[in-house]
Order: C-alpha cells, then sequence, then structure tokens
C-alpha cells in the first residue's frame, strides 16, 4: 500500500492514515503489515520491524493522539490531557538506532522505538515557537493535516496530487458550465 506522505512532518503523516474522518472514515492501517509498511514509507525506519497486533493498536492510539492533540493547536485551545499523556508515553520511550553509512544515514529500532520517533516529532514541532502554522486540507471532505511551509502560509491543500487537483478540476468544470449556460 502506497501511503500519501504530504504532511510534512511524521505525526502528522501518521494522524493522516485515518481518512475523511467527518464523512465516511477509512482506515489505512488495517492490519500490522501495513503499519509496518508505512513506518519504512515514512521514513521512520528503514528496515521493516516486526508488528503485531498489539503494536498496531498502540499506534492507532498514538494516531488519534496526535490527532487531536495537533487539532487543539489548530484551534488555539488547551491540548487534552488524555492525548498529551499517550503522547508524552509514547515520546519518552527508546531511541530510534542512527548511523552514519557510506550510503547515507541509517535507521533502525523496534516498533516502540518508531512509534516514539513519530510522537517526538509532534512534540518538537508543537514546542517549537516558530514552528510553521499547521492547517487542514481545504477540499470539503479531507480532514488531512499539514504544515503550510508556503511562502505567506498560503497553502490550501494537503497535497496538489490528490486534493488540489480534485478542487482546481472542479472549479474548472464550473466555469464551463457557468460560460456555456450564459
Amino acid at each position: 500500500m502506497d501511503f500519501a506522505l504530504v504532511s510534512g512532518n511524521p505525526a502528522l503523516d501518521l494522524a493522516g492514515t485515518l481518512q475523511w474522518r467527518r464523512s465516511d472514515p477509512v482506515d489505512l492501517l488495517v492490519d500490522p503489515a501495513a503499519l509496518r509498511s508505512w513506518l519504512v514509507q515514512a521514513g521512520v525506519v528503514q528496515d521493516a520491524v516486526r508488528v503485531g497486533p498489539a503494536d498496531l493498536s498502540r499506534a492507532v492510539e498514538l494516531r488519534e493522539a496526535l490527532y487531536r492533540l495537533a487539532c487543539d493547536r489548530l484551534a488555539d485551545r488547551e491540548y487534552d490531557e488524555a492525548a498529551l499523556g499517550i503522547v508524552n508515553r509514547a515520546a519518552a520511550g527508546p531511541p530510534i538506532e542512527i548511523a552514519l553509512t557510506p550510503t547515507g544515514v541509517r535507521r533502525r529500532g523496534d516498533v516502540d522505538a518508531a512509534l516514539g520517533e513519530v510522537a517526538r516529532s509532534l512534540v518538537v514541532l508543537l514546542g517549537a515557537a516558530d514552528a510553521p502554522p499547521i492547517k487542514e486540507c481545504g477540499r470539503a471532505a479531507c480532514t488531512r493535516l499539514y504544515l503550510d511551509r508556503s511562502r505567506g502560509a498560503r497553502r490550501s491543500w494537503c497535497g496538489m496530487e490528490e486534493c488540489g487537483n480534485r478542487v482546481k478540476a472542479a472549479a474548472y468544470r464550473a466555469r464551463r458550465r457557468a460560460a456555456r449556460t450564459s
């Protein structure tokens, strides 16, 4: 399975593995193999880690806590205490092992280290005074969160490939229909 990694932060990308939250939710983390695949595709680890059903449950719980805290930041409200506890416990876990090799950096660790790395990425983001703004995709049904690093913070969609292109195509079709009726 290929995952859309367009959020600019591993924690926000993990939160995006539950799509269309408000309308017809689609969970991309359907089994331990999907989580293992996401960890590798997101670059959290390079080698597939052993993931069991309990690990998947912890990852889903972490995903929802990450999403809640990011939404709290987005809405400028106090952080949810339960979500803080989940994220902080994961962030306190073992570190990812990194090593410089002749071909670049190698990142290894077990699932606890990988989830800790993801949690730490949100802790660092939310704790930074100069962090880019977190936004929600402008496409009506999409609930993906992303960091807006665009000039003037004017980005509207989580990504052009899916949401941006669809919104622009719909606007184009609407303009064409309007031009034909006038």
